[in-house]
């Protein structure tokens, strides 16, 4: 297992490619999984690698928490795609003893068998860049159920349910909804709606929704799932 060599392009594609499907290097968590693979990379990934990019911003905001995630830290060769070998940070190795063994008129059996694995390696990551080019890239998305509060009983619903469909954004799906009663004769609208992650937030629908001040009190989110 692992992602080859992660302070590389090719290592960062393989994370990018690892990530499109998932938040975490385990599990639904942060934990320190995601701590010993961010500390392998020397920086930022590139803006086009987005999934690898949105991972390293998203651990990056538990700088100060880091030791207290879960999980128990292993080596980078114990993450990652099954068929992939873990190089970040391998050199060949060097051993001189003295001044003739720098001369080498034939070369050395272990120089070779180097320069045989490195070909190897550099094959196969390849082959796997290959496949999953052929693959469709996979999106995040997430589904969320929205409690939308009015002001009281005399708010027109019909009239709040309308201006919350009306926000209309790149990566967000309307679905379902339906008025649930929280007592005292008002009821709130509770809709569900598909985000793709990358480009719609919790965030944003609530400054967006909470803008119809006419109508909504407050936005709340009662359940989210990645899909």
């Amino acid at each position: 297992m692992g992602f080859g060599d992660l302070k590389s392009n090719a290592g960062l594609k393989v994370l990018n490619e690892f990530l499109a499907d998932k938040s975490y290097i385990e599990g639904y968590v942060p934990s320190q999984a995601d701590v010993a693979v961010f500390e392998a990379l020397s920086g930022a990934p590139p803006a086009e690698l987005f999934h690898a990019l949105r991972w390293y911003n998203h651990i990056k905001s538990y700088e100060k928490q880091k030791a207290s995630l879960p999980g128990v830290k292993k080596p980078l060769g114990k993450y990652g795609p099954v068929n992939i070998e873990d190089t970040t940070d391998s050199a060949p190795k060097q051993a001189k003893e003295d001044d003739d063994d720098d001369i080498d008129l034939f070369g050395s059996d272990d120089e070779e068998e180097s320069e045989e694995a490195k070909r190897i390696k550099e094959e196969r990551l390849a082959q796997y860049e290959q496949k999953k080019s052929k693959k469709p890239a996979l999106i995040a998305k997430s589904s969320i159920l929205l409690d939308v509060k009015p002001w009281d009983d005399e708010t027109d619903m019909g009239k709040l349910e309308e201006c919350v469909r009306s926000i209309q954004m790149d990566g967000l799906v309307w679905g379902a909804s339906k008025l649930v009663p929280v007592g005292y004769g008002i009821k709130k609208l509770q809709i569900q709606c598909v985000v793709e992650d990358d480009k719609v937030g919790t965030d944003v629908l609530e400054e967006k929704i909470t803008a119809f001040e006419d109508f909504v009190q407050s936005m709340d989110v009662a359940a989210f799932n990645k899909i």
